[in-house]
């Protein structure tokens, strides 16, 4: 027992830096165990990320997908561009990306969620409403213009819009190579197959006529 008390604070010890490293493992992607691993993005073999190809150029670490601005086509009046692994296969296991979101005068970036990353935003022009909410249904928000950032932490769902009479845009970085994204509307509204209506009915306490009639608006 008392070989044991003297092992306590060590014990102690090593179960914090355990918790900690612990933590950090869990705040963004995997750490990457060799100096690059560029994405064969036509692998079929499925794995936690990409698997390398042997063959790589310095065109794989670049891209000009986010150097001008989106079409804007949808009813929600924004686009986002994502410039991650998907168009960049440089950016395989280096656990970071960015986005261009640009938005039509009064669009709305909707409610969603970045399951796998958190996100900065630096405002390109424009001016924006953004905010995010707690666990604890706590809105967090604020009224950002040209040269601010803002961030909003992994997993929260959050927003941003432009409320002004001229276009607005935002450069994003995300500490993953794809972060995903799930607009909260479309996520219950447009699953494939649908969520149920009384599901939906009861959890926003409508009516089945006004679910059909929202899941009209969503329709593919």
């Amino acid at each position: 027992m008392s070989a044991f008390r003297k092992m306590l604070p060590l014990i102690v010890v090593i179960m914090a830096l355990l918790a900690i490293n612990s933590d950090k493992a869990c705040a963004g992607d995997p750490d990457m165990l060799q100096d690059i691993c560029v994405a064969d993005l036509n692998s079929t073999i499925k794995v936690n990320g990409f698997p390398c190809k042997t063959m790589f150029t310095g065109a794989d670490f670049s891209s000009m997908v986010i150097s001008t601005p989106g079409v804007i086509t949808n009813t929600f009046g924004s686009m986002v561009t994502g410039a991650n692994v998907q168009s960049i296969p440089g950016l395989n296991t280096l656990g970071v990306s960015m986005a261009r979101v640009d938005y039509a005068p009064g669009g709305i970036n909707p409610p969603h969620v970045h399951p796998r990353a958190t996100e900065i935003i630096y405002v390109l022009y424009g001016a924006l409403d953004v905010g995010f909410i707690t666990t604890a249904n706590v809105l967090v928000s604020k009224s950002i213009v040209q040269g601010e950032v803002y961030v909003f932490p992994r997993g929260l769902v959050h927003f941003q819009k432009n409320n002004g009479r001229v276009p607005a845009a935002v450069i994003a970085g995300l500490n993953s190579q794809l972060p995903g994204a799930q607009s909260i509307a479309p996520t219950l509204f447009a699953a494939t197959p649908p969520v149920s209506d009384d599901v939906l009915a009861q959890t926003f306490q409508i009516s089945s006529l006004q679910v059909h009639l929202i899941k009209s608006k969503f329709a593919r």
